[in-house]
């Protein structure tokens, strides 16, 4: 008996070096999809030079609680795929709320300043976040967590219902009462991106902003923008450029006008724009772009912006991420924000083989690892089909151009 257990530990010790040597393997060769569909995009690198004004970059997260400094790492990544290894000492943090009820808490504002070693090209980076608006309300499933349920599920089964339980209500959440104040938010850190540069914004304060202050018309017609999101920040953005445009429009003509002559991209990280379209009204205006985007166009002046390029980030095996189909944009999407798509078909989390049970990929990490993999990073750095674009993507992404 002593021989043959010493016979099966042996056994045991060479299907687990067996199965590890697989694994190592598997991990080594990176055959993971990117596969790309669009037209040739810039990134952000072009406009850190812009001697007139400045590259500002918003991101918005997505379903869960955040905390601020999510976006660190991806920061970090960004910075060394832009060269901009220079960063300010300290970030500045603003608490977000309403001009109509100061009381409110809609959450934080955190802007980092990045520049190059001879300080000639800067960006300046705003990272949003919002979850404290719904976190109260998800307090009403706090009991599931504790030990008194847990403990009763296997152990990746409470973490998959753990993970449920921090992401599945927000976009429950955010067809309700707290629409508003997310919308909100948004647009007070939007307000913030135009309002100022690095020396004049505030820090630690609760103050809101107002679009009509200190020259954000003048700054919005030679500064740069664009948006960084993850899964519900997505809609998030879309509602809340549409909620602006329709109040500018009233108040204040200058700003809209300013407004119509940007191009403001939308880097799409698990978008989820076709699942959080179930349930919702059709915008006011749809299947006009044409009319509202061509410059011979019926329409052209009451456009919201002059071009809005989405570029779509999915992993296949992201259980909640979709790429936009064709035609989904024109007939769900307002037609004033003049979107062109690209979609990127990336698997960010690896896929190995389940011995038999077929190829696999972790659910979870393929939701949540877009902002550390180093092709998402490159894509928005440096775009494609430029001088530019990244050794990573031309080595490792296929790409279809499309043409209208």
């Amino acid at each position: 008996m002593l021989i043959l257990a010493g016979e099966l530990s042996g056994c045991a010790s060479l299907g687990k070096g067996v199965a590890e040597a697989i694994l190592e393997k598997q991990q080594s060769v990176d055959t993971r999809l990117c596969e790309i569909w669009g037209k040739p995009f810039p990134g952000l690198s072009p406009f850190l030079n812009n001697k007139k004004g400045k590259m500002k970059v918003l991101m918005v997260h997505g379903v869960g609680d955040h905390l601020p400094g999510y976006s660190t790492q991806f920061v970090e990544k960004l910075a060394k795929e832009l060269d901009l290894p220079v960063m300010s000492a300290q970030y500045k943090n603003i608490t977000l709320t309403s001009r109509l009820d100061s009381s409110k808490n809609l959450g934080n504002l955190r802007i980092n300043r990045l520049l190059s070693k001879d300080r000639s090209r800067e960006l300046m980076f705003y990272e949003l976040t919002w979850s404290v608006i719904t976190a109260k309300q998800k307090e009403v499933l706090a009991y599931d967590n504790s030990g008194e349920y847990s403990f009763r599920r296997a152990e990746v089964n409470d973490l998959l219902k753990k993970f449920s339980n921090d992401t599945g209500p927000d976009p429950i959440i955010y067809l309700g009462e707290s629409r508003e104040d997310i919308l909100v938010s948004f647009a007070q850190s939007f307000c913030w991106m135009t309002k100022s540069g690095w020396e004049d914004l505030p820090n630690d304060v609760s103050q809101a902003c107002s679009f009509n202050d200190d020259g954000a018309a003048a700054n919005l017609l030679v500064d740069q923008y664009a948006f960084i999101s993850h899964s519900l920040g997505s809609r998030i953005i879309i509602d809340g450029m549409q909620r602006i445009a329709t109040l500018l429009d009233k108040r204040d003509v200058e700003f809209s006008n300013a407004l119509q002559n940007k191009e403001i991209p939308i880097y799409m990280m698990s978008n989820q724009l076709p699942m959080l379209q179930l349930g919702r009204k059709l915008p006011d205006v749809s299947n006009q772009k044409a009319a509202y985007c061509q410059p011979n166009g019926e329409k052209y002046n009451q456009r919201m912006l002059a071009k809005t390029p989405i570029i779509a980030f999915s992993d296949p095996n992201d259980l909640l991420s979709y790429a936009i189909p064709h035609g989904f944009a024109e007939k769900y999407l307002d037609s004033r924000l003049c979107i062109d798509v690209t979609n990127i078909n990336i698997n960010v989390a690896t896929i190995f083989d389940g011995f038999g049970f077929g190829k696999m990929a972790n659910p979870i990490d393929a939701h949540v690892g877009y902002d550390t993999d180093d092709r998402v990073v490159a894509l928005i750095a440096k775009g494609i089909g430029n001088k530019n674009t990244p050794k990573i993507v031309n080595d490792r992404c296929r790409w279809v151009e499309t043409i209208d």
